[in-house]
């Protein structure tokens, strides 16, 4: 089980993690019910297709993104988002270069046990 995260978290002093090709994120705040996610993407990056157990919801907060989930795809831009529910396929092509904000639930122990 996770523990949690400070209550506090500085966009200027949370670590950047890079992820290669494009892609780095920043873990926001967690505890085991719940994770935010910066991820940042640069023109072009790729998030693979992939699935996990946890709910996902997405907001666009800056770019353009082509989102696939079970096969489906929109192109979705700043204020826009998206749902993934547990086990759906699901990935990004970033259109133009931006950021999400990927809320998780629960907690993505893999993105902590590095």
């Amino acid at each position: 089980m996770a523990a949690q995260s400070k209550k506090f978290l500085l966009n200027s002093k949370v670590d950047i993690e890079d992820l290669g090709e494009g892609v780095s994120r920043q873990i926001l705040g967690y505890d085991e019910h719940l994770m935010l996610v910066k991820v940042s993407f640069e023109k072009g990056a790729v998030g693979c297709i992939h699935k996990h157990f946890h709910s996902q919801c997405t907001y666009v907060a800056s770019g353009s993104f082509e989102v696939t989930i079970s096969g489906e795809k929109q192109i979705l831009s700043t204020g826009d988002g998206f749902y993934a529910e547990p086990d759906a396929d699901h990935g990004v092509i970033c259109l133009e270069s931006g950021v999400l904000l990927d809320s998780f639930s629960p907690v993505r122990e893999d993105f902590l046990n590095k």
